[in-house]
């Protein structure tokens, strides 16, 4: 099967899907992300929060941490290498739509302060786990993701 029927009928898929609509709301989201977020994720309420869902994906900081000092290392890559490579590109795409906003909202302000502050490759990271805990609220809560100015 060409490559280009599967594009257009997982298009046509999330257009259709409600939970898909509502995925495509937030920045860095397009079909393929929220098809396989869609999937991925369920039901919602098997995660306890955000966090939760980002952990096990693994885009949260491994910690070693002990007596009240936190010290948080790298991400942890566990879990699901394809959700969390697929939110990485959705990430990559929505930094680069942000650096050239004229009008950045408050999401795209804090990632390119990170992005100017530690890097692109970090900011990137930093913006997937948090696009990764905005869809899993978006699908928990059964709402719109809306960008706060």
């Amino acid at each position: 099967m060409p490559a280009r029927s599967r594009k257009q009928r997982l298009a046509r898929l999330a257009k259709t899907t409600p939970v898909c609509q509502r995925l495509m709301s937030v920045p860095g989201i397009g079909p393929v992300n929220a098809t396989l977020l869609a999937c991925h994720i369920g039901d919602p309420g098997r995660f306890a929060n955000g966090r939760c869902f980002s952990a096990s994906i693994g885009l949260v900081p491994r910690q070693h941490s002990s007596g009240g000092k936190e010290r948080l290392m790298s991400i942890s890559k566990r879990g699901n290498g394809e959700v969390r490579r697929q939110l990485v590109h959705g990430a990559r795409a929505a930094l680069r739509s942000f650096q050239r906003q004229q009008q950045p909202g408050r999401l795209a302000r804090w990632a390119c302060a990170l992005a100017a502050r530690r890097g692109a490759a970090k900011a990137t990271v930093a913006l997937a786990n948090k696009l990764g805990r905005i869809c899993w609220a978006v699908m928990a809560r059964d709402t719109v993701y809306t960008a706060t100015p």
